[in-house]
């Protein structure tokens, strides 16, 4: 709270009004402030580790408490996924549905005045976003979320603020790539539209309304790295540099859904110069863009400077006032996470999931086999580096093990199209080694092809949750062979032959199930039209509820890798293991 205003930024912002002032008209000071992609980093700690947190929105409060105090206009926007992530957001979309959402609560509390829907808030399903819909005080936009059966908007296309005399018109997009994540029931008579087709349909719409400033609020994020000439793929996961490049009239292009950091000016395929801020995730920052804007008017619009901030949050206190406020639901959520299911005779980590065979992995492994009764089953280690110790286990510790609220499908397979996907999911994982002293697993590398260090450690160069591993098969995977040939499937760990011409059972999580992550598709090679036809059922739960009531049942878990399958050649692996663990970890095992 005491930090010291940001001298250099208050400086350029004197010199525009200065400067627009002395252009002979009357200014006016807009300072919009974005949170994207909170994923219920709500209280300062996390429900999941159990430790203190230097940023959520507590300490967003802190810092709304400061910028309320300075001259102008404020606005304060939300760039979506706020459903899920921590266990107080799953606690208040499915255990208690009857008390006013937390989300909701503290939503109003801070006052904002628009938000776009997240691909994350549609996961939760219609009774949750829905619901949160209603308990709003402020729209929730997204208009290439169309209602199937009127063609109109779900959401809100756009929202119309006026204040101080100024209308600041807010357009609201969501990625339209939800289809291939999510099932359609959990967004069942809503179709999600390209974004530039839908951002040219409305935007003369919104020009009629003679706004002195358009904003894009898109949960779609920003490829800097874009081709001009590629900017044309329909349905673009991220889609925001193609919009603010072909469709003229906005001012501000806010953006969400990547978790990147973004402060630039842009200059569209009209010339116009758009400013872009995307501000992060987890609380961790605000975007904040100021604008003056000039009573007087060039070419029929009013004159307008803008400039960009990104704001560290950790550098503002928790809002006291605010802890207080939400300090019951902060005690009813540290309860629920601490309540004890079972025992543990073991501590499993995500470490291991890397190196082969794991406990951790193979603990969803044997789980989603025994629910489904599947042939095969796939799954990935979908936190990075956790540890579920010896002894009691907790709610809290089931989002460690599975961070996501994934459905269960079980879906016909090919054992051809098992082995594909294999290929596929092994190749984003690791490396095509030469011999024992390459690099394992695959490393993000700099610009000349060398290892990227940061902090001294190294980053993989794709995400964990795509690490796809299988159960129910015996298989070795041989990283000295190319690309696409490195698996080899003995039999069924049962001891059944495995045939490539058969068609197998397998249970496979939802978001992998719809094409995510392209295992399917651009792997086994199955059309994303046909998946769907492949399921034969889904659970009706998400997948961590059914872990909990398993280990409730069972009281005690002894979890142990099934060693189903290993990577070769193991003298290879024996010296690479080592050497990779401590550059990923920054510590020997």
């Amino acid at each position: 709270m005491k930090r010291k205003i940001n001298t250099l930024k208050s400086l350029i912002f004197i010199v525009l009004l200065i400067l627009l002032s002395c252009s002979g008209g009357r200014t006016k000071k807009i300072t919009i402030l974005e949170t994207t992609d909170v994923h219920g980093t709500i209280l300062p700690y996390n429900f999941i580790e159990k430790v203190k947190l230097d940023e959520s929105l507590a300490g967003v409060a802190g810092y709304l408490k400061k910028v309320r105090q300075e001259k102008g206009i404020l606005i304060l926007l939300d760039d979506g996924d706020n459903l899920q992530g921590q266990p107080e957001e799953y606690y208040y979309n499915f255990i208690d549905t009857i008390s006013p959402h937390f989300n909701s609560e503290v939503m109003n509390y801070l006052l904002y005045d628009a938000g776009t829907v997240g691909n994350h808030d549609i996961e939760t399903g219609h009774s949750v976003y829905d619901r949160v819909r209603r308990e709003y005080k402020f729209p929730m936009l997204a208009a290439n979320a169309v209602d199937v059966k009127s063609g109109k908007p779900y959401f809100e296309p756009y929202k119309l603020i006026r204040k101080n005399g100024l209308k600041i018109a807010v357009f609201g997009l969501i990625t339209p790539a939800i289809p291939t994540w999510l099932p359609p029931e959990l967004y069942s008579g809503i179709e999600f539209r390209d974004m530039v087709e839908t951002a040219r349909k409305w935007m003369p719409v919104i020009l009629n309304e003679k706004p002195d400033l358009v904003v894009g609020l898109f949960h779609s994020g920003w490829e800097r790295s874009y081709d001009i000439n590629k900017l044309n793929e329909s349905l673009d996961e991220n889609g925001s540099a193609a919009v603010a490049y072909k469709v003229p009239g906005f001012d501000v292009i806010f953006n969400g859904h990547d978790h990147n950091t973004v402060n630039e000016k842009f200059v569209s395929l009209s010339g116009d110069t758009v400013l872009i801020l995307d501000g992060g995730s987890r609380s961790e920052k605000i975007a904040r863009a100021d604008i003056a804007v000039s009573s007087k008017k060039i070419k029929g619009k009013r004159a307008k400077k803008s400039s960009g901030t990104i704001i560290n949050v950790k550098d503002y206190t928790s809002d006291p006032d605010f802890m207080n406020r939400f300090s019951n639901q902060d005690k009813i959520i540290h309860q629920y996470v601490n309540k004890v299911i079972g025992e543990s005779t073991n501590t499993i980590s995500s470490r291991d999931a890397y190196f082969g065979s794991s406990a951790f992995v193979d603990m969803i492994h044997s789980e989603q086999l025994g629910i489904t009764g599947a042939d095969v089953s796939f799954a990935a280690p979908l936190s990075f580096d956790v540890n579920i110790l010896k002894g009691a286990v907790t709610v809290g510790d089931m989002f460690k093990l599975y961070r996501f609220e994934n459905m269960l499908y079980t879906m016909n397979i090919t054992g051809a199209e098992i082995i594909k996907y294999l290929e596929y999911s092994y190749s984003d994982w690791l490396s095509t080694m030469k011999g024992p002293h390459d690099l394992m697993l695959r490393f993000r590398l700099d610009k000349d092809g060398k290892l990227l260090l940061i902090s001294g450690r190294g980053r993989l160069q794709n995400p964990s949750y795509n690490f796809d591993s299988a159960a129910g098969i015996d298989y070795t995977v041989d990283i000295s062979k190319p690309e696409g040939k490195r698996i080899t499937v003995k039999s069924f760990s049962d001891g059944r032959p495995f045939e490539a011409d058969k068609t197998y059972k397998v249970a496979v999580n939802s978001f992998r199930g719809n094409g995510g992550g392209g295992h399917f598709t651009e792997g086994a090679g199955i059309n994303a039209r046909e998946l769907r036809s492949r399921l034969i059922s889904s659970t009706e739960r998400d997948i961590r509820y059914y872990i909990m009531k398993s280990i409730e049942n069972k009281k005690v878990i002894n979890p142990t890798p099934l060693n189903n399958w290993k990577i070769i050649p193991d003298n290879w692996v024996k010296a690479a293991a080592p050497h990779d663990y401590l550059l990923l970890f920054g510590e020997t095992k």
